[in-house]
């Protein structure tokens, strides 16, 4: 399992055309791919699912990526959340 911790740095938060890109990212992979924060779990390749844990500038969340291709998931999405919140 493969992880980081990423600190949201956009005035809006995870809103929907940045977390419909990055769930159409993660499509690309078979590993299963999560972002947590506290109790909160969702399907990184679910739009909806991220959307409903209402992500807000400077909350930190953990990006997790298990499976066979789950080294270059976590690099695709820590390039993407850098570049885009």
């Amino acid at each position: 399992m493969q992880e980081f911790a990423y600190t949201i740095t956009d005035p809006n938060g995870i809103h929907a055309r940045p977390a419909g890109l990055f769930a159409q990212k993660m499509q690309a992979y078979k590993s299963a791919i999560t972002i947590n924060r506290d109790e909160q779990s969702a399907n990184a390749k679910a739009l909806l699912a991220m959307m409903k844990m209402r992500l807000k500038c400077g909350q930190t969340f953990t990006v997790k990526a298990e499976g066979e291709d789950e080294v270059a998931a976590i690099e695709t999405a820590r390039e993407f959340l850098q570049t885009n919140l």
